[in-house]
């Protein structure tokens, strides 16, 4: 028995040692693998994707991968990868900075006034959408983590939008002129823009991931709280709470606090990578 545990510790240790040293320069310096994926396949991916939309072209062929590939088929494009559908969230604030067009003092207004919505009002309306006497009942997706990413993301979106459009205004009256002036249509300002204000884009990430993370009403709603299923770390605490369970839902909430720094200090670090470029 000693000896299996002591095989198993030693290729622990061993794993350990292997992958500092194959990865060193990351453990050790100040790269990161986030900003080369970034800059060598989800950027490209972004720009083929803008410049055939832009083109009134739908984007079906990849062919700057190896020998091309499908592109609504690649599992890490910038239409259909989770992550990268910021990319069609963070320009709609520039937009309303960019743009002018009746109504949009009100949808303005509008967008800051849902920064306050409530999470339960919203879980109410899409339990009520995907509901099977719902409009979207067909689909089949209430009481599923679908379903939950939908509530988040309605909560979060429009946290994204004015924190991005508030810069955004400052960056517009700053450099806005100048950019028409070169020879740029208002839509190609708004990634210029965006790369100006980049901080904000960063802060903007941050709060809309607070406020999925630390979701509970909206989803318990909408996914039912299922073991093993729709059950998040928040749910979960609040669950074990009702139980009497304080120690559980103590060590839930210090591991999703952990959770949730770390992603803030990689974030950090992630911005200040780009902003020393």
């Amino acid at each position: 028995m000693g000896r299996e545990r002591g095989g198993q510790l030693a290729l622990l240790i061993g794993s350990v040692v292997a992958t500092v040293g194959v990865f060193h320069r990351v453990v050790f310096g100040r790269g990161i693998f986030v900003a080369r994926d970034i800059l060598r396949v989800y950027y490209p991916l972004h720009q083929y994707w803008a410049a055939r939309v832009s083109r009134g072209q739908f984007p079906a062929w990849y062919p700057y991968d190896g020998l091309g590939q499908s592109f609504p088929g690649m599992v890490i494009s910038g239409v259909f990868h989770p992550a990268n559908l910021l990319y069609l969230v963070l320009p709609l604030g520039t937009a309303l900075a960019v743009y002018r067009f009746p109504g949009r003092g009100a949808l303005i207004v509008i967008v800051n006034a849902l920064l306050g919505l409530p999470p339960v009002v919203v879980g109410l309306a899409v339990y009520l959408l995907l509901s099977r006497s719902g409009p979207l009942g067909a689909f089949g997706i209430l009481f599923t983590p679908t379903a939950m990413v939908v509530a988040q993301g309605i909560l979060a979106l429009p946290i994204v939008i004015a924190l991005v459009h508030r810069p955004a205004v400052g960056h517009w009256h700053a450099y806005g002129e100048a950019l028409l002036v070169d020879g740029a249509s208002r839509l190609r300002t708004i990634w210029p823009l965006m790369n100006i204000g980049r901080d904000g884009l960063l802060t903007a990430f941050l709060a809309a991931f607070g406020r999925a993370i630390a979701e509970v009403g909206a989803i318990i709603i909408v996914g039912g709280n299922i073991r093993d299923y729709t059950r998040t770390m928040t749910t979960a605490i609040a669950l074990e709470t009702s139980k009497g369970d304080l120690s559980l839902a103590l060590a839930l909430g210090i591991i999703l606090i952990l959770l949730s720094m770390t992603v803030s200090a990689v974030s950090l670090l992630f911005g200040r990578a780009l902003t020393q470029k």
